[in-house]
């Protein structure tokens, strides 16, 4: 045990220990906060957010999430379970772990099950070398060989018939899983002990066993027709589905992460664990599928007392563990181009976004106009100005950072931006007053380049000869990029700058193979596909993917901030209410504290989820990424998206709904202070939740996805009027939400007319600055050809066109009989054994009757054929 405990003690993410604290493992990307200076009276403080973007929150916070705060009580039920069946197995004959293949027959059950048994009756090969395990001792005190006797105990334990014994062994396991915190003193011991106990789970074969348990209550038809009577739903009736999915949770997520001192039985056990979660062996599906199933199931109203949050979690666990996370995503991204023969990529995406640096928010201009009335007194009614003609402003920006001259990185003269129109008299104020109020801050030098190297289309090559040629020569060579006679000098000099920057993605060689097997499916041959989990999933997610989709945005819906709720929603709160509801006022903030953090959680791990499926499908197959966007387009996720954002989004970032004094393990092995309404409002000391603002990167992410080159989708944010609820997001000072933000906004700034770009001239030029350029792409003018509104239906009838032809082409096998040798042989074709149903000998007469003797033999439809 001494071996285990060394090589398992380095956590993933470990951290100093704090004063007074023990070891607590930092999140990836846990929040700094930069002090800045208040400003003159009135103005708003917008801290810079130091916040690093990763796959996931800290290995801690991510294992806190798993629990309500409701659930607290359960952590004592568990252990107790743990405590009386340890006890009572104490003396008793520990199984090796050969044990493990005889443990399906059940015949050491029915020897320890027999009346009178005793040990010397038992077959040798049942007992460790120790013979039992040692009366007295705690768990960490047992050897690596008596506690896999222990789990294999417990195992058996889940075979009873009996639902209680099922469930009490089911808790033993979880309580194991959790990190024995009985046993523990200090948080850093729970969760070394937790990955511990949950690689020993696995390679006891307890994934399967909780699998099977899983399938079982899924399929418990009582439980679901006792949740449909009640008019109320509470933890009560999810209680064996949440210890399986917390077991299934918690050995997922400890076994995904990794550190590293992991000992490699432990690495092989990851990849072992991959492997089976990615390909099953025992099912015809991935792991994954199950949950999207019982997603659907929820959703259809079917098994309401599905316990959503630990399912949506484990769902985004399993996705991120089998696909991989961003970093593997770029990984595979590189790797495949160079199996294309494309060139490698101009850059890494995640290293420049992370050295980006946030721009100062705009100021709107009722927060000026209520600063400057509230230090006049009085407002006088002159001409309005542009906002380009407010330069002067930018020495004494409200938003500007303290530290802004000491970081070359960015330039906020150009972020600084005033939005909207000032009067001129109070321009004259702010001017005078300016000195006074606060001395000006140094102008920062503009970068020497910009983050991003310019990308050009082959199509945007196309477009600029299509158009010289039409000019100069009054005729087009179609898609002839290399035939630049008669054109003038400079064209020469553009063409061959934009073909120094040509980009050819890897969607582009995807469609082109995917046009080239449509025209020639019988040259070609069969495609070959290679066996991914990505490729697994996809097929198995196919025919019902679009139920999953909706599902999954109808959750969303429920849990968003902006929702009301409706008679007609559906409850996504089945697995955080008590059985009994709250009678005091404390107990009422507490459960408030609780809904509000279920939900953001639900959001997180729902908008993580369908990132990652769009881009990992859009790695494998362009289409396959384009038949889930389509649906989510479908299923109004556009709207959906945007309702979100149009809210206090600073207020949604800087939520405290958390007590962190309930969080696990901290209530593991903590006492518990009393609990006052001044605690639970000041909730925890962190400056910014990290949950939210994860959740609103992924949903910009998505929304970027689903707009990219569409322009009847980008023509959906414009008439849903979502450029002033995206310019609100821009309050927030983290570099990539930013980012993503002016994305959005300039494929739409063509569609806006010119009086917008006139007057958010600073939002333009932070667009120009941060995001990266297309070198003839005219997102700033309107004069594109692509801004014309029409013919936009047909684009999204020409894609589904495509997807439906390549779903069938590679999925749907019957249509291949279409290209099948026939047999013309008349003695071969009815030498055939055909399989009749075993019915048709009773009504064979009736059949000759209907099909032969009454049909007249049409002799003259052989000459059509002749």
């Amino acid at each position: 045990m001494e071996e285990a405990g060394a090589a398992g003690s380095a956590l993933p993410g470990d951290g100093a220990p704090g004063k007074g604290r023990p070891l607590q493992p930092p999140a990836k990307g846990r929040e700094l906060f930069r002090s800045q200076r208040k400003e003159s009276e009135g103005s708003v403080d917008c801290p810079s957010v130091e916040f690093e973007y990763g796959d996931a929150d800290g290995y801690t916070a991510e294992l806190s999430e798993l629990y309500s705060y409701t659930e607290e009580p359960e952590f004592t039920i568990n252990r107790k379970c743990f405590e009386e069946d340890f006890q009572t197995q104490a003396g008793v004959p520990a199984a090796l772990g050969s044990l493990h293949n005889e443990r399906r027959e059940g015949s050491r059950e029915r020897w320890l099950t027999r009346p009178g048994w005793a040990i010397s009756q038992c077959p040798m090969s049942w007992l460790c070398p120790t013979g039992t395990i040692v009366q007295g001792k705690r768990w960490p005190e047992l050897d690596q060989a008596q506690q896999k006797a222990y789990v294999m105990r417990l195992l058996d334990g889940l075979e009873v018939v009996d639902r209680d014994k099922r469930l009490k062994a089911a808790r033993a396991v979880l309580y194991l899983a959790q990190g024995v915190f009985g046993e523990c003193d200090m948080e850093a011991e729970v969760l070394h002990w937790s990955r511990h106990n949950n690689f020993l789970l696995y390679q006891m074969g307890t994934f399967s066993a909780f699998l099977e348990l899983l399938n079982m209550e899924i399929d418990n038809s009582q439980a679901c027709s006792s949740a449909l009577r009640k008019p109320a739903i509470s933890l009560a009736d999810s209680t064996e589905l949440r210890v399986l999915l917390s077991v299934l949770y918690l050995m997922v997520e400890n076994i995904r992460v990794e550190a590293e001192a992991d000992p490699p039985e432990w690495q092989s056990s990851r990849e072992t664990f991959r492997t089976e979660l990615s390909f099953p062996v025992h099912s015809e599906e991935p792991f994954a599928l199950l949950l999207f199933t019982m997603v659907a199931k929820f959703c259809s109203g079917h098994a309401p007392h599905f316990p959503m949050k630990k399912v949506l979690l484990l769902l985004w666990k399993v996705l991120l563990f089998t696909l991989g996370g961003f970093e593997a995503l770029q990984a595979m991204k590189m790797k495949k181009r160079e199996e294309l023969g494309l060139p490698p990529l101009p850059e890494d995406s995640i290293q420049v976004m992370r050295r980006m640096r946030a721009a100062s928010p705009p100021t709107y201009t009722i927060e000026l106009l209520d600063q400057q009335s509230s230090k006049r007194g009085h407002r006088s009614r002159r001409p309005l100005v542009k906002q380009d003609s407010l330069d002067i402003y930018n020495e004494r920006d409200p938003f500007k950072n303290d530290e802004a001259g000491v970081d070359e990185e960015e330039n906020d003269d150009v972020d600084s931006g005033i939005e909207g129109e000032l009067d001129l008299m109070e321009r004259d104020a702010i001017i005078q007053a300016g000195p006074a109020q606060r001395p000006p801050i140094e102008r920062v030098s503009f970068p020497k380049g910009l983050p991003w190297a310019p990308k050009v289309r082959q199509k945007d090559i196309e477009h600029f000869l299509e158009a010289s040629r039409n000019k100069f020569i009054g005729f087009t060579l179609g898609q002839d990029t290399d035939t630049l006679v008669g054109l003038p000098r400079p064209i020469h000099e553009s063409v061959k700058t934009l073909k120094q920057h040509k980009y050819v993605s890897i969607s582009d060689v995807q469609i082109k193979n995917e046009e080239e097997l449509e025209k020639c499916p019988m040259s070609l041959g069969e495609e070959e596909v290679q066996e991914t989990p990505c490729e697994m999933l996809y097929r198995a997610m196919l025919y019902n993917l679009p139920q999953y989709m909706i599902a999954l945005l109808k959750i969303l819906l429920a849990a968003a901030p902006t929702s009301k709720a409706k008679t007609d929603s559906i409850n996504i709160l089945a697995d955080v209410l008590p059985e009994e509801m709250p009678i005091t006022v404390l107990q009422s903030m507490k459960l408030g504290v609780d809904v509000n953090r279920h939900k953001e959680i639900i959001v997180k791990s729902i908008s993580a989820s369908l990132l990652l499926l769009l881009k990992h499908f859009k790695l494998n197959h362009i289409y396959q990424f384009e038949y889930v966007s389509q649906h989510l387009v479908f299923a109004n996720c556009i709207p959906l998206i945007l309702k979100f954002f149009n809210q206090n989004i600073m207020s949604y970032i800087t939520a405290k709904n958390s007590i962190s004094v309930l969080d696990y393990p901290h209530c593991t092995v903590h006492e518990l202070p009393e609990l006052t309404a001044e605690s639970l409002e000041a909730g925890d000391n962190h400056q910014f939740c990290w949950r939210n603002l994860f959740s609103c990167i992924n949903l910009l992410r998505l929304l970027n996805k689903l707009t990219k080159w569409k322009h009847s989708r980008t023509m959906m944010l414009v008439v849903f009027k979502s450029a002033p609820i995206l310019k609100r997001a821009l309050k927030v000072k983290q570099a990539m939400m930013q980012l993503y933000v002016l994305k959005l906004l300039k494929i739409q700034t063509k569609y806006l007319g010119r009086q917008w770009r006139k007057s958010n001239m600073k939002t333009m030029s932070a667009i120009y600055q941060k995001v990266r350029h297309r070198m003839n792409d005219d997102w700033a003018y309107g004069n594109d050809i692509d801004a014309r509104p029409w013919d936009f239906q047909a684009e999204e009838c020409t894609l589904r066109a495509n997807i439906e032809a390549f779903n069938s082409r590679r999925y749907d096998k019957s249509q291949d009989s279409e290209f099948a040798p026939v047999d013309n042989c008349l003695q071969s074709v009815l030498g055939q054994q055909l399989e009749l149903p075993e019915d048709f000998h009773y009504s064979y007469e009736l059949w000759l009757e209907r099909e032969v003797f009454s049909q007249p033999i049409r002799w003259e439809e052989l000459l059509h054929y002749q």
